[in-house]
């Protein structure tokens, strides 16, 4: 169920957001989450509408970040969740059944703290600093992310300052797929620097 590639948008990236979400489509990321932390809402759900229609001939899923009200009023494919965006309980009661569930972790503490039976997948990091979330945890380097994602029967997806060579590393570490921001995002082309992403993931 987990892709190898999913890919976030970056809202200070050079690419428009549907730019970015088209071409990292187009070359092999099946998931792409749509994050913008500031636009407005009815703003983010017109953009998530246009996105859906561009991902959905190139057999992609549109997931939504943080607002749990659009994904479930647009119908997107799933909402990923962080630490401070409530109960996981209560988002999957938003959205029902059917959509995929994300939740980011930081620490084996959090991993633990899981609610059984409502998360599809964790998304664990940052595995290195990174300048697209300014705010983020301390890295958790390799060993880090080897050790939470033990500790998970969950898929897991790793994320933070990732590039195309670290698919051995990530793979290693157990991870179902890594997600990716301005490996693709701030790339010349972007569609080209996510097929890399894919056959470096394949060829592992």
């Amino acid at each position: 169920m987990i892709p190898s590639l999913c890919f976030v948008t970056d809202a200070e990236a050079p690419w428009t957001l549907l730019e970015q979400a088209e071409q990292a489509a187009r070359g092999g990321a099946l998931w792409v989450q749509l994050r913008h932390k500031t636009l407005a809402d009815a703003a983010f759900a017109d953009l998530a509408c246009q996105m859906m229609d561009r991902l959905s001939p190139l057999g992609a899923k549109l997931i939504v970040n943080d607002r749990t009200e659009i994904a479930r009023a647009i119908g997107a494919a799933g909402l990923h969740i962080g630490q401070s965006d409530g109960d996981p309980r209560a988002a999957r009661a938003r959205i029902g059944p059917e959509a995929i569930l994300g939740l980011s972790i930081e620490s084996a503490e959090q991993a633990a703290a899981v609610p059984p039976g409502c998360v599809d997948y964790l998304g664990v990091g940052p595995v290195r600093a990174t300048a697209s979330k300014p705010d983020h945890a301390p890295p958790l380097g390799w060993t880090g992310l080897a050790d939470i994602v033990s500790r998970t029967a969950l898929p897991c997806m790793a994320i933070g300052g990732l590039g195309p060579d670290d698919a051995t590393q990530v793979r290693r570490a157990g991870c179902a797929g890594m997600a990716v921001v301005s490996a693709i995002s701030r790339a010349t082309n972007p569609e080209a620097a996510a097929q890399t992403f894919v056959q470096n993931w394949n060829e592992t």
